[in-house]
């Protein structure tokens, strides 16, 4: 595996869950949670980039059990292309379909109650995203199709 930390976003339109990882590329931690709808939120986004140093950027792909398409699954890409506007990191998507379910069996195994869940899940949610990224990179050795 590179060296060098990975980032990672869960989007939704209300929320948007950061996680990143190590230099080593091992372990995925939650580092934020952004407002979709902030005025400023690429330049936070940028400001991550620049504080953490990420060689790659994973965004999650909130497909359909089915694995069909949905507007969740456009929006997110439409996300991945804003970024595109204030970095040239690769930016790599990747199936996102349980990690919120995941996010929250953590949280619940924290002793975390929904509501004291809220603010946290969506950077959980982030960090399976990232998870599921670094264990396709170390296998394949790559994130790329």
């Amino acid at each position: 595996m590179r060296h060098g930390r990975r980032i990672a976003f869960d989007y939704g339109q209300v929320r948007i869950g950061v996680a990143a990882s190590d230099v080593s590329g091992l372990i995925a931690s939650p580092i934020a949670t952004l407002q979709a709808e902030a005025p400023d939120l690429l330049r936070q986004i940028k400001s991550l980039i620049a504080e953490y140093e990420p060689i790659y950027i994973v965004i999650g792909e909130p497909k359909h059990l089915s694995g069909a398409s949905n507007p969740s699954l456009l929006a997110a890409h439409a996300f991945g292309d804003s970024l595109k506007t204030i970095t040239d990191l690769p930016i790599h998507y990747v199936d996102e379909r349980m990690s919120t379910i995941s996010a929250s069996k953590v949280l619940r195994g924290a002793g975390l109650n929904a509501k004291e869940s809220k603010g946290k899940i969506d950077a959980m949610a982030a960090v399976a995203i990232l998870e599921s990224a670094l264990a396709r990179e170390r296998i394949a050795g790559t994130l790329d199709e």
